[in-house]
């Protein structure tokens, strides 16, 4: 027998945000309580039969009113009006907009499509309503599913899939008991045998909902526990009963298991527009703001927010949210900048990487413009600076990464925590080496990983320092070592291949030895190559009077003039150490060494013949 759930369209009388925010607060309340609270009519007559069912045996849908479509009112209900029975004749009830509220002097002025109020689990539901729709579709069509998701909207999800497809939800969760006073059994064996049972109850109409499939059955194929081997047979044995599961995208799921699903679905970072239950469309930054949140930031530009939170989850959004104006607590305004700022910081705080906020600037680099130039041209494209025919045109353009090399000491990591800050993004500086494992498959694991964070951090800018170390040119012999190598290169392929274009983030290689990186890299779609050698003259003289400027040096213009004169060949960080030891001298010895043409002379002769010692 069919248990596909009666569907209701209604048409709220009160704000749509209020009618929501009741409808998905409690699942057990019948129709006829949630319409006392949530007045509405409806598009068709409903059947007194409905008003004492539950919100979870129905699906209920809010609508906007049309003209060309009657109402009516619900059975049993007054909604202000003498009588209690159903109108012979349609009623058609129009709520008028609330008008716009004031702004108080330096805020914004409170949009009326922000909602009222928001939970997490609204944000869930309205960020990935399309995701919910498809799924639930999908369930409909009798085809067994499997999400992967962040663990933090697993709960806010399954309910809603289920019943837009109109099932009934059979959920495996595990109580205290300790299997009626036997040996207590583990948590994966108390979820296998609950599952075994729930199996075999399933009938037409029902859908077994696993929330945390990757904890019950997770794990490498090569490796698969016992409990892992009995669930998959369970699951194979019963082909023919409708599953519903979720995983977190970084723990493994044996193939062997995931296959038993029709389809994988990835659900990662939110889109630019949410979909309501009536149709409308809305961005992102007006559906997930309430609207005193709003009120108390200057100027709200919901599309810049949108590129500071497109790699989060809902949840972490509303969390970073709350973050962001609990630090203005005192009840002043917030400029959007300090709200990036406070975003930014909680993504650092939250991390499981060693994310940071860069403080490093384009300003505290000297001389190379060129560069400098080459790089601000890819950055406004990725602000989207330009005025392009279309998006799309301009996600083509946008870079995915850069490779800087060139002799040691040069200011290439540097460069990439300045280009962090230009766009106001966390950084995560790696080392090549520190990627790669003795053990099969943990560096290609290491590389999703970072990936994965650095897209829940975006926007973010993830630097490989001595990338030559994990990108050198894959090699044909079968010796372990260079099959390793293979597998890490072919994995940032992958990664750099599967880049969505609306989360800001680049990633950065360093390396010395250009030559021996991998040449699938260097394609044009991939990473850009740009070369940051020993600086010239002009280049020179800038470094100094950056580090003078740094560790508060009166240097005089002739003093900088002469030190780039008599410094050909040396990079960056010599010129710095230059500085780093008269400051010393100066404010750290007794008696102090003075900061003149005499004293730079000597630490520059020292620095030469230790370079010649080196290439001796």
């Amino acid at each position: 027998m069919s248990l596909k759930r009666p569907v209701l369209r209604l048409v709220p009388l009160g704000p749509l945000d209020d009618f929501q925010a009741i409808l998905y607060a409690d699942d057990d309340l019948n129709l006829r309580e949630f319409l006392n609270r949530a007045p509405a009519l409806a598009t068709e007559p409903m059947a007194e039969e409905l008003m004492e069912r539950s919100l979870r045996e129905l699906i209920v849908t809010p609508v906007a009113a049309s003209a060309d479509c009657p109402l009516y009112r619900p059975p049993g209900l007054l909604l202000g009006a003498p009588t209690a029975s159903v109108p012979t004749e349609p009623v058609v009830t129009v709520t008028p907009p609330a008008p716009a509220a004031r702004a108080e002097p330096g805020r914004s002025a409170p949009d009326t499509c922000h909602p009222t109020t928001l939970s997490e689990r609204d944000a869930v539901r309205l960020a990935y309503g399309r995701e919910i729709e498809q799924v639930a579709s999908l369930l409909s069509g009798g085809l067994s599913v499997l999400v992967i998701c962040d663990k933090l909207v697993v709960e806010h999800l399954w309910q809603d899939m289920a019943r837009r497809a109109g099932l009934r939800d059979i959920v495996l969760s595990v109580d205290d008991e300790q299997n009626g006073g036997m040996m207590p059994l583990s948590l994966r064996q108390r979820q296998l045998a609950q599952l075994k049972e729930l199996t075999h109850r399933l009938k037409i109409g029902d859908v077994l909902v696993i929330p945390h499939l990757d904890l019950l059955a997770g794990g490498p194929d090569r490796q698969l526990a016992n409990e892992t081997r009995e669930f998959t047979e369970l699951a194979y044995t019963n082909s023919d009963r409708l599953m519903l599961a979720f995983a977190d995208r970084s723990l493994v799921i044996p193939e062997v298991l995931a296959d038993r699903f029709a389809v994988r679905l990835l659900i990662t970072g939110v889109a630019r527009n949410v979909l309501y239950p009536d149709g409308r469309e809305a961005l992102l930054g007006h559906a997930l703001i309430t609207r005193d949140e709003a009120a108390r930031i200057e100027h709200f530009d919901a599309e810049g927010l949108y590129k500071n939170v497109a790699g989060m989850n809902p949840v972490q959004i509303r969390h970073a949210i709350t973050y962001a104006v609990k630090q203005h607590a005192g009840g002043g305004s917030l400029s959007m900048s300090g709200l990036y700022q406070a975003i930014r910081a909680f993504k650092v705080q939250t991390s499981l990487t060693h994310f940071e906020v860069p403080e490093a600037r384009f300003e505290d680099i000297g001389g190379y413009q060129e560069i400098k130039a080459e790089i601000q041209q890819a950055l406004n494209l990725i602000a989207g600076s330009y005025r392009l025919p279309n998006e799309r045109l301009r996600r083509e353009l946008i870079p995915r990464g850069f490779i800087f090399h060139g002799p040691p000491g040069t200011g290439k990591t540097l460069f990439a925590k300045a280009i962090a800050n230009r766009l106001n993004a966390t950084v995560q500086v790696v080392s090549g080496p520190e990627v790669m494992d003795m053990y099969v498959g943990e560096s290609e694991r290491k590389i999703r990983d970072l990936f994965a964070e650095a897209r829940r951090n975006a926007p973010a800018v993830l630097v490989f320092d001595e990338f030559d170390a994990i990108a050198a040119q894959r090699s044909g012999r079968a010796d372990g070592g260079n099959r390793a190598g293979n597998a890490v290169v072919a994995q940032i392929l992958t990664e750099m291949d599967g880049f969505r274009p609306d989360v800001p983030m680049l990633v950065i290689g360093t390396t010395n030895r250009l030559d021996i990186i991998d040449t699938a890299l260097l394609r044009p779609s991939r990473f850009q190559a740009i070369a940051i050698g020993l600086p010239d003259t002009a280049a020179r003289r800038a470094i100094a009077e950056v580090h003078a400027r740094h560790f508060q040096i009166d240097a005089a213009s002739e003093l900088l003039e002469h030190i780039a004169a008599t410094t050909p060949g040396f990079n960056g960080d010599e010129i710095r150490s230059l500085f780093r030891d008269v400051c010393v001298g100066l404010y750290c010895e007794d008696p102090p060494h003075p900061a003149n043409l005499e004293r730079f002379e000597a630490l520059i002769e020292r620095i030469r013949r230790v370079v010649e010692q080196r290439a001796r």
